[in-house]
């Protein structure tokens, strides 16, 4: 650093006859906003704050360290910047916001009679993604399909991207297949679309489809980021397997995004010690990877392990996040560890962590699995933010489990307001009514959940087979077992 700060100083003393070159490299030096802003002082003496190539070089410099304000004193500054420039500044804002100053300045483009490019769209489409600006984008969409850039490459990516952030998964899958020839930042587009919208399975199907596709090189970090939470949600480890083997295989380096998701993937599939050995093998750890291999101790059982994990992430400087806590004060509820997740939901606020209604749930249901419900219900009245659905629900599980019939009447009556299409809550009371041969009271609870038309997920179960994995309802599974028996059914199949 001090070798560059030198190098920075020699630089900046004022040399006669530069050109424009040797001030972009001036600022292509610059690493500090006080480097910055000399450099800037010296293109002002200079006389050469109105060219318009060293200037665009300056505002995406200050947008880079987030000095918005230089940034547009520079370009205010310009008479009449051109589509280069404008470009410049439609992308700051449009990474570092205000995400609606890059519609306005696009729209001032267009009214001055400068034409925008195909790298002009890809920055105001995402910064309408990133706005929630779904009805601006699309009419920003109908003007690369008057332009004739929507088959674009790099336009066709910022378009499917934009559509997968104002969920409408749908419009984006057709501007996937509309691209001709596709990149790998297509196809990492759509996967991801598919993953975040929850279309875990169609994003696994387009996942194999790249993996076919012969203009595709290969799967790159992102891919693999991106799709290894939803093979970690099927519990698919023959994916998990073969994503390993092609990064050690390839040389790639396993950074933490990647490992992450290979360590969800482990866990959900019982690998604990897998999951570790993919953990130690990342040399840079971010908080998720750490967060992700405590929940991956806490959720089979191995709490003193995620403890330890846990002090040990403390120890190497970094600041556990709201994720850490809420995995640590789950395997304590499980364990049955009340004191130990006490301590660490009154330590939450020295780490600077706020306290979500999914942290109190985590209390009430660790204080209701250890059999004290007066606690749990103080812990609720005391509580600094309305109580939720979480907290409600953890209540009424306790009261189950303990058949408290008295409090999960109170408990089922706050839910059926806060949660009232949740078939669930209603199967808990109804069956503690059958329990309690109170069946009177379990029947008009059936027949209100009838009344209501209140639907209970269909539940599926997933069979893997040459041709890919197949999904099948369980009632279908159910319906086939009554009357072909199980030996058929597994023929069926």
């Amino acid at each position: 650093m001090r070798v560059l700060s030198r190098r920075v100083q020699q630089i900046l003393r004022p040399k006669p006859h530069e050109d424009s070159f040797y001030y972009t490299d001036l600022l292509h030096l610059c690493k500090t906003t006080g480097n910055l802003k000399k450099a800037h002082a010296q293109v002002v003496v200079a006389g050469h704050e109105k060219d318009a190539f060293i200037a665009t070089k300056l505002i995406d410099k200050y947008f880079l360290f987030s000095n918005l304000e230089l940034a547009c004193k520079v370009f205010d500054n310009l008479s009449e910047p051109d589509a280069f420039c404008r470009n410049v500044v439609i992308k700051g804002y449009a990474n570092v916001g205000p995400f609606g100053e890059a519609l306005n300045i696009y729209n001032a483009m267009r009214w001055r009679g400068i034409s925008p490019n195909k790298y002009t769209y890809p920055f105001v489409l995402k910064a309408c993604g990133a706005d929630g600006a779904s009805k601006k984008g699309q009419v920003i969409h109908g003007h690369t399909v008057k332009c004739g850039l929507d088959l674009d490459l790099f336009v066709g990516n910022s378009l499917v991207a934009f559509y997968v952030k104002c969920q409408e998964i749908e419009v984006s899958r057709k501007m996937f297949d509309g691209i001709p020839q596709r990149d790998i930042v297509t196809w990492n587009s759509m996967i991801s679309g598919y993953v975040v919208n929850g279309y875990v399975n169609d994003a696994i199907q387009l996942f194999y489809d790249m993996l076919r596709d012969e203009g595709v090189v290969g799967p790159d970090q992102t891919t693999f980021a991106t799709v290894l939470p939803a093979f970690a949600q099927v519990a698919d480890i023959h994916a998990g397997y073969w994503i390993h083997r092609y990064i050690v295989k390839t040389g790639m380096e396993l950074d933490s995004a990647v490992g992450t998701g290979l360590i969800l993937l482990y866990s959900n599939c019982g690998f604990v010690s897998q999951a570790r050995a993919i953990f130690d093998m990342i040399s840079v750890r971010s908080v998720v990877a750490w967060s992700a291999i405590i929940r991956c101790y806490g959720t089979h059982g191995l709490v003193q392990q995620a403890l330890t994990l846990f002090r040990q992430l403390v120890e190497a400087g970094l600041f556990p996040d709201d994720i850490v806590f809420l995995s640590l004060l789950s395997a304590c509820s499980h364990a049955g560890l009340v004191e130990q997740g006490w301590q660490l939901f009154h330590s939450m606020e020295t780490y600077g962590v706020g306290k979500r209604e999914a942290h109190y749930a985590c209390i009430v249901d660790m204080l209701g699995r250890a059999g004290d419900l007066e606690k749990a219900v103080e812990f609720i009245q005391s509580m600094p933010v309305q109580p939720g659905k979480n907290v409600y629900g953890a209540l009424l599980g306790a009261c189950r489990i303990h058949k408290n019939m008295e409090l999960a009447e109170m408990a089922a009556e706050k839910l059926f307001v806060l949660d009232p299409n949740n078939a669930g809550r209603y199967v808990i009371l109804a069956q503690m009514y059958e329990e309690a041969g109170r069946w009177q009271d379990a029947s008009k609870l059936r027949k209100v959940v009838k009344e209501k038309e209140i639907k209970k997920p269909i539940g599926y179960s997933s069979v893997e087979l040459e041709s890919g994995r197949k999904r099948f309802a369980e009632t279908w599974i159910k319906m086939s077992i009554s009357n072909h028996g199980k030996r058929d059914v597994l023929w069926l199949l």
